[in-house]
C-alpha cells in the first residue's frame, strides 16, 4: 500500500493544481532562455539544485514529524519573491484539499485549521506523505521530481517540444535527483535550522515579472 500511495502522490494527475503552473518555465521561454531540450535540461538541473533542494528538505522534514507551523515559517523565509510565496500557499491549499480526502488524518486537519489560506506546498506535501504512511525519502523524491517534472511538461506545451525529448531530459536527471534527495533528507534529520536555503534569484525575478503579465498560459 505504501508503494501505491507513493505512485498516487507523485502522479501528475493527482488533483493538487500543479498542472496550472510551469515552475518558472514560461517566463524562461518568454525571455528566450529555454528554446530546446538542451536549454530545458540546464533549466531543470539548476531548479533542482536550488528551489528543488529546498522544497525536498522541507517536505522530508514535515514527513519526519517536525513542527509544520515552524516549517511553514521556514519556507516563508526561504521564498523572497511575494509571487512565489503566494503560489506556494495556493498550491498548498489545493494539495491540502486533495490530501484530506485521500489520506485524512489529524495532523492535516490541524495544519488546515492553523493555515486556512494555505501552508507552503512542500510542507503540505511532506505532511501528506506522512499521513499516507510514506517515508521522508518518499516525500523528498516527490518534491524533487515535481521541481523538474512540472517545467518539463510545461515546455512541451509552450514550445511544442517533442515529449520524448522532454522525458529523456528527466531520465538523464535521475542521478542528480537522487543526490538532491539524499542531501535534503540528511539536512531534515538535523532539524529546521539545518534546512538548506539554496537561492535562485533569476527564478524569483522572473516570477515577479510573470505575475504582472496580462496574458500568460500558466499561473506561475
Amino acid at each position: 500500500m505504501t508503494r501505491a500511495a507513493l505512485l498516487i502522490l507523485a502522479d501528475g494527475r493527482f488533483p493538487a493544481g500543479g498542472h496550472a503552473h510551469s515552475g518558472g518555465a514560461e517566463p524562461a521561454v518568454t525571455a528566450g532562455r529555454i528554446r530546446d531540450a538542451d536549454d530545458l535540461a540546464g533549466f531543470c538541473r539548476g531548479r533542482l539544485h536550488t528551489a528543488g533542494l529546498t522544497a525536498a528538505a522541507l517536505a522530508a522534514a514535515a514527513a519526519l514529524g517536525l513542527d509544520p507551523l515552524a516549517l511553514d515559517d521556514a519556507a516563508d523565509a526561504r521564498t523572497p519573491s511575494p509571487a512565489l510565496r503566494a503560489t506556494a500557499r495556493k498550491l498548498g491549499r489545493q494539495l491540502m484539499r486533495a490530501a484530506r480526502h485521500t489520506w485524512p488524518g489529524p495532523e492535516l486537519d490541524a495544519l488546515a485549521a492553523a493555515r486556512p489560506r494555505g501552508a507552503h506546498q512542500p510542507v503540505v506535501l511532506g505532511l501528506t506523505a506522512r499521513s499516507a504512511g510514506l517515508t521522508p525519502e518518499d516525500a523528498a523524491h516527490c518534491a524533487a521530481y515535481e521541481a523538474v517534472g512540472g517545467p518539463a511538461t510545461a515546455v512541451v506545451r509552450l514550445l511544442s517540444l517533442d515529449p520524448f525529448e522532454a522525458t529523456a531530459v528527466l531520465a538523464r536527471l535521475a542521478p542528480d535527483l537522487d543526490r538532491v534527495v539524499e542531501q535534503a533528507v540528511a539536512a531534515a534529520r538535523q532539524g529546521i535550522d539545518a534546512l538548506p536555503s539554496a537561492s535562485a534569484p533569476l527564478l524569483d525575478i522572473a516570477a515577479e515579472i510573470h505575475a504582472a503579465q496580462p496574458v500568460r498560459l500558466f499561473a506561475s
